[in-house]
Order: structure tokens, then C-alpha cells, then sequence
């Protein structure tokens, strides 16, 4: 692996570090001004929902504009988006973000989700460096390295979202992400990233170039992408395994605050979630250094029935020890997961096209989230919680 990978690498773990701990910290702050579980839960489900609709429009911007100037954008877009959330937060009095029905408060929740979610170019971006900056024999433990930065980025966020809403405020949440965001675009400025050459960021596969010259470089081409998916046997399949496990996903991203914010402070759950995120650092290391083994496919497979069957029992009881044991050995599966797909994807897809297969996966995978994040929000407050606080189920 290269020099240029690992501090390339290094300056996306500083972006995701800023984008995570931002959308982690209006999350908790929400939920603290509001005491509204819907609210949080349609956050989350807004969240996934535009990541799901926005990856065939950021793959494809990946694939045909080099991959330095798309991350330069990235960046950008959350700087100036921080910026104006920091504006409607400081021009807005404190009472109005109580409301869960505030118009200015989903505004300013608005723009810090949009912000965040320009950090995916980032992400599907340096999927696709791994191709360009390492050999094939090394993409498994490149990729784990990715993951490991995920999960510092992950661990970062955790605790310094909480400390930073319990001690400082929002207000100064925004100032530490705008400052540092600009950090990150200025040292992005000093690296020379290689690309793909600029014929080949514009092929489509299977057409001679002149007819696709014409083209508007904003073309999503999501016939093209979807050609190149059904050209590898079994490649669909493997999307949409990985769209059925995050059905799993929108529950835990609409309820796993507000629960344990019940049972600890904001505070001691960030710290918490600090703790937790060690596992993702774990996974990604254990990756990084062992690989994926001969079949990154039965490891996907094999992670994926242990991380269901542990989910299946660690929320039997309200029990913050139960929670965080079952939740650290599924985050130390996670990393696994993750590069074990990226790896395949790599290896099949060529390169000129990944970033739109990538995208194409990100939209597919997390249209799933969504339907559950909105559906278990509201079906907990309105009846599970009432029916385990006050109900009938309180004597059972």
C-alpha cells in the first residue's frame, strides 16, 4: 500500500470524524429539546432515505470527475451547509427548537443531515482509490483499513458528540466542525492523487466512445450501471443480501438512542458508544492485518448469521451491560462485512465503473433502513412504550 493511500486515508478519517460526530451530536440534542422518539426516529429514516437516493447521483460523479476534485466537493458542500445550520441556530430563540414541530428546527436539522451526507462521495470515492493505489492481493486488507478508519471516525464521534452537546452546547459543536472541515480541505489541497485516465473515467462499457460522447457528464446512467451488475453472476444477489440485513439497521438507527438515553446520561452514552466503537477498530484491524481468508464470500455469510443471532437476544431485558456486550461483538462483525462486499465489488466490477456500483449498492442497501426507521418510531411511542411503561405489559 502506498503513501499516498494511507494519507489519503487519513484525511477522509478526518472528514468522516467531523460529518459523523456533527449528524451524531444534532441527534442527541434533538432528542434532549424535543423528548421526542418520532422525531428521532424520522431523522434517522430522513437520513438513510436520501443516502439511499443520492448514491446513483454520487457514484456517478465519482466515476467521471477525478477522484481528488470530487472529495474537494465534499467537503466543501458540508462547510458551507455547516455554516449557514450555525447561522439559523444562532439567529433562532432557544424555545422555538423545543418544538418538534418547528420549522426552523427541521431546517436547521436539514442542513446539517445534507452536509453530512455529501461526506458519501468521500466514501465511495476512496472505495474506488483502493482499486487505483492497490495491488489486487492487498485490496482485502486495504479495505480492512478503511473499515478501521470507520470505526475511529465512529469512536471519535460517539464521544466527543456527547461531551460536546452536555458540556459545550450546539453552538460550538458547528464552530469545531466548520474550523476543522476547512483543516481537511486545506490539507486535501496538498495531495497528488492519481486517477483513472480521463478516456477511461467516460467509457461506458460495451459502447464505442463516440456515442457516448454527446453525453452530459451529469448522467446518472443507471442502465449502464445495472448492465454491468447482471454481466457477474450472483453480483445482484449480493446487493440485495446486504439491502435484507438493513432492515436490522433502520431499527437500531431510530431506537438506539432514545433507549439508551433512557437508561444513562447523554454524557455516559457517548462515552459509551466511544467504548463500543473500539469494536469497529478491532474488526478493521483483525482485516486489515488477517484478510478476508481464500472465500470473502463465506465470510461475509458467517459474520452475518452470527451478528443475527446476537441481535436476536441482547434487548430481552433493559440492561445497559446486556446492550453494550452485544452491541461491541456485532460492531467487532461489522468491519468483516463491510470489506468482505468491497472486496468482491473491486475484483468484478471494472474500474471505470465502480463508483456508480458503489453508488448503486449504497442506494439499493439503504433503501431498506428507511422503511423500518419510519415504521418502529412512531409503533414504539405510540404503543410498545406505553403498553411496557403503563400498560398492561408492566404486570407480565
Amino acid at each position: 500500500m502506498t503513501k499516498t493511500f494511507h494519507l489519503t486515508l487519513a484525511n477522509s478519517l478526518a472528514a468522516f470524524l467531523i460529518n459523523s460526530t456533527v449528524w451524531f451530536a444534532v441527534t442527541f440534542w434533538v432528542f434532549l429539546e424535543t423528548k421526542s422518539v418520532i422525531a428521532t426516529s424520522v431523522m434517522a429514516g430522513v437520513f438513510t432515505l436520501t443516502i439511499a437516493f443520492s448514491g446513483f447521483l454520487l457514484g456517478s460523479l465519482v466515476d467521471r470527475y477525478p477522484k481528488k476534485r470530487v472529495m474537494l466537493l465534499s467537503s466543501v458542500i458540508s462547510l458551507v451547509l455547516y455554516a449557514f445550520a450555525g447561522f439559523i441556530y444562532i439567529t433562532t430563540p432557544p424555545e422555538v427548537f423545543t418544538d418538534a414541530g418547528s420549522v426552523r428546527l427541521w431546517i436547521f436539522i436539514v442542513l446539517a443531515l445534507v452536509g453530512a451526507i455529501f461526506g458519501n462521495l468521500r466514501s465511495i470515492a476512496l472505495a474506488t482509490l483502493v482499486t487505483i493505489l492497490v495491488p489486487e492481493e492487498g485490496r482485502d486488507k486495504a479495505n480492512g483499513l478503511v473499515g478501521t478508519a470507520n470505526g475511529v471516525s465512529f469512536l471519535g464521534a460517539s464521544i466527543f458528540s456527547g461531551l460536546v452537546v452536555g458540556y459545550l452546547g450546539m453552538f460550538w459543536m458547528l464552530m469545531i466542525a466548520i474550523v476543522l472541515t476547512a483543516l481537511v480541505i486545506a490539507h486535501l489541497l496538498t495531495l497528488a492523487i492519481p486517477d483513472l485516465p480521463k478516456k477511461m473515467r467516460h467509457a461506458h462499457d460495451g459502447e464505442p466512445e463516440h456515442e457516448h460522447e454527446d453525453q452530459q457528464d451529469n448522467s446518472i446512467d443507471l442502465r449502464g450501471t445495472i448492465a454491468a451488475i447482471r454481466l457477474v453472476p450472483g453480483l445482484f444477489g449480493l446487493i440485495f443480501f446486504h439491502t435484507f440485513n438493513n432492515f436490522l439497521g433502520g431499527i437500531f438507527m431510530s431506537l438506539m438512542d432514545a433507549y439508551g438515553l433512557l437508561l444513562v446520561s447523554v454524557q455516559a452514552w457517548g462515552f459509551l458508544w466511544g467504548v463500543l466503537s473500539l469494536g469497529f477498530i478491532v474488526g478493521g484491524m483483525v482485516v486489515a492485518r488477517k484478510g478476508l481468508g481464500k472465500s470473502p464470500l463465506r465470510t461475509l455469510f458467517l459474520a452475518n448469521i452470527a451478528m443475527w443471532s446476537i441481535c436476536s437476544v441482547f434487548t430481552l431485558q433493559a440492561s445497559i451491560v446486556l446492550l453494550a456486550v452485544g452491541m461491541f461483538v456485532c460492531l467487532c462483525l461489522s468491519p468483516a462485512v463491510e470489506a468482505a462486499e468491497q472486496t468482491i465489488l473491486q475484483k468484478v466490477v471494472p474500474p471505470e465503473r465502480q463508483g456508480r456500483v458503489f453508488g448503486f449498492a449504497q442506494s439499493v442497501e439503504q433503501a431498506a433502513s428507511p422503511v423500518t426507521a419510519f415504521l418502529i418510531g412512531p409503533i414504539a411511542q405510540l404503543i410498545f412504550i406505553p403498553f411496557m411503561t403503563t400498560g398492561a405489559g408492566v404486570n407480565t
